[in-house]
């Protein structure tokens, strides 16, 4: 098990899925299982993408 860290909320999730990761790396998260093993890069281009699209649905019609 480990404590993620996504834009300030901290979860605990089960990395048996994936082998050796180490504190600070980037993972792909769903449903609480740790999928993959990420590029600190990729994971900060996903992580904007997920909150421009965060905001698009707020503004205004």
């Amino acid at each position: 098990m480990a404590i993620v860290s996504i834009d300030g909320i901290s979860l605990e999730i089960s990395i048996a899925l994936v082998d050796e990761l180490e504190v600070g790396d980037c993972v792909l998260v769903h449903v609480g299982y740790a999928l993959a093993k990420i590029d600190p890069v990729e994971a900060e281009r996903t992580l904007e993408l997920l909150q421009e699209l965060g905001s698009a649905g707020e503004r205004p019609s």
